[in-house]
């Protein structure tokens, strides 16, 4: 550190003062806050902004080594207050840029990671996105908040920061999970990472719950008996208190300790839910510890070009297409090549994912309330834990789904039949979501779904291209199958598919409509 103190000092005028240089920073800064940082030991004050290209050549005459802004853009940066209520920063909040950091120890894995977003976004039709190394051993993606629509579902999207990015950030996170834990295992095994992130190999290996895909924990199923009353209880231990009979008030006895898997957020267990826990690898966390989630109300980064204090490197801007041929020697100082962070983008292009987000963690909310009727109808009903008893008796709570494996024309709901007709405008990705999702959740095999696709695609005012549709359909293959967005969302408005009928008002989602056609019909000819 010491080292790379006095090389930064001695390159800090040098390299700031290049014209090239000073532009990148003081363009990049526009609408922002952006604060100096003084060897990463303290920074300059807040609220602050660049007025003039000169601004950062005269902060660095001052001592300042590194320059941050905000994710948030501003209408007037200088008016920002840590006083200032939620309602009076949307008012000078004009929007935000979604900013992913991937920030691991290791920059091998940081490469691999930085792919796969950039990959995956470019799957959700994301093409303009800027990407830079942070200086460090991670790097920085940016989406422009040109590409998000203004208003979604009736809500301003500018005013829905940090809530919607972090969604975003789970989502990619929670759909890259398994395959950045396979592209890290394609060149190390479990052994080499363990060994470089001094773990023994065990642990590594976790077990998960298959509801919610998050690591359990080891808990105690402890059976007490009172001595007095000859009466026997089974329970989870929550502390190390020695429990008292509720009859007599006497202190129980330890009959039988076994250990059992818990998931606090599911509120379940390997006991009442065998088939709900499972040993797997390691999860990514777990190999790359990276974090997606930047993004917390006037959140700083570390701006295009900066110095980092630690390496002396630059934060440059890489081609998103040659992540994988990064190298550190090309962020030296001396042979920065100036590239563009903030590209340009195309009007609403990432509607699509925040649209598709919003519903995957609509889904993810039915998912766990789900759970949670499912885990207190099971402890409602199973007051202790006995063993025997919960043998003795079958319990309602596995979800039985229906399944309908060729659905007519007949039992789809008016959205669903306007848009098999095809598109005779735009929307045609957005027709695709919705039909993908409603024929998988019928239950419809592969071989049919593809048919019914392409026949619909066949409709187009100018079909999609095969490629991008089989990619839809192979992503949908390997992820847990979701239900299409509810009635009440803007898809079907946006699309001018939503032409309700009487049964239509009386349900929440089109995949209920159909259901309750199917078995309406099926009663008719009993």
């Amino acid at each position: 550190m010491e080292f790379n103190e006095n090389r930064i000092n001695k390159i800090l005028s040098l390299y700031y003062s290049r014209n090239d240089i000073g532009k990148a920073i003081f363009d990049f800064s526009e609408d922002r806050e952006c604060i100096a940082s003084y060897m990463m030991k303290y920074f300059g004050k807040r609220p602050d902004f660049f007025q003039y290209k000169s601004d950062i050549l005269g902060q660095v005459k001052q001592g300042a080594t590194s320059f941050h802004c905000s994710e948030e853009l501003w209408d007037e940066p200088s008016e920002i207050s840590t006083n200032l209520s939620r309602k009076e920063l949307n008012n000078l909040r004009k929007g935000w840029d979604l900013l992913l950091d991937i920030d691991s120890p290791y920059l091998e894995y940081s490469k691999i990671y930085a792919r796969l977003i950039v990959n995956l976004l470019k799957f959700h039709g994301i093409e303009n996105v800027g990407v830079k190394y942070s200086g460090n051993k991670g790097f920085h993606i940016i989406v422009p908040w040109g590409a998000f629509p203004k208003e979604v579902y009736g809500m301003q999207t500018k005013d829905m920061f940090p809530e919607w990015p972090k969604l975003i950030c789970q989502y990619l996170t929670e759909t890259l999970r398994e395959k950045l834990t396979d592209e890290i295992l394609e060149k190390e095994n479990l052994s080499e990472i363990a060994k470089k992130m001094g773990k023994k190999k065990e642990d590594l290996i976790i077990t998960e719950c298959l509801s919610c895909h998050r690591p359990v924990k080891l808990g105690n199923l402890v059976t007490w008996s009172c001595f007095n009353c000859k009466t026997e209880r089974t329970m989870l231990q929550k502390n190390k208190r020695i429990p008292k009979c509720p009859d007599c008030k006497k202190e129980l006895i330890e009959k039988l300790r076994e250990k059992i898997y818990v998931c606090d957020f599911c509120g379940i267990n390997s006991k009442s839910n065998p088939d709900m826990f499972s040993k797997t690898r390691a999860k990514t966390e777990s190999l790359i510890e990276a974090d997606l989630v930047l993004v917390s109300s006037r959140h700083l980064f570390r701006m295009p070009y900066s110095l980092h204090e630690k390496t002396a490197l630059s934060s440059i801007v890489i081609d998103k297409d040659k992540i994988r041929d990064f190298q550190i020697k090309d962020a030296n100082p001396f042979k920065v090549e100036i590239k563009n962070f903030y590209p340009k983008p195309k009007i609403d292009e990432a509607k699509e994912l925040l649209l598709q987000v919003l519903d995957w963690k609509e889904n993810q909310e039915r998912k766990q309330n789900f759970l949670k009727e499912q885990s207190e109808a099971f402890f409602k009903s199973k007051r202790s834990l006995d063993p025997k008893k919960a043998n003795s008796k079958k319990t309602n709570s596995k979800y039985q789904k229906i399944l309908i494996d060729n659905p007519s024309d007949e039992i789809f709901p008016p959205c669903i039949k306007n848009l098999l007709k095809g598109r005779k405008d735009d929307g045609r990705k957005r027709a695709l979501f919705i039909l993908i999702n409603f024929f998988k959740s019928l239950g419809l095999n592969e071989v049919e779904l593809e048919k019914r696709i392409n026949l619909w695609n066949d409709k187009n005012y100018q079909p999609l291209k095969k490629g991008y549709i089989q990619s839809q359909l192979n992503w949908y293959k390997k992820n847990t199958t979701r239900l299409p967005p509810n009635c009440d969302k803007s898809n079907y408005q946006d699309l001018n598919i939503c032409h309700p009928d009487q049964l239509c008002r009386q349900i929440k989602n089109p995949l209920n409509y159909s259901v309750k056609r199917f078995f309406k019909n099926i009663n008719k000819f009993k």
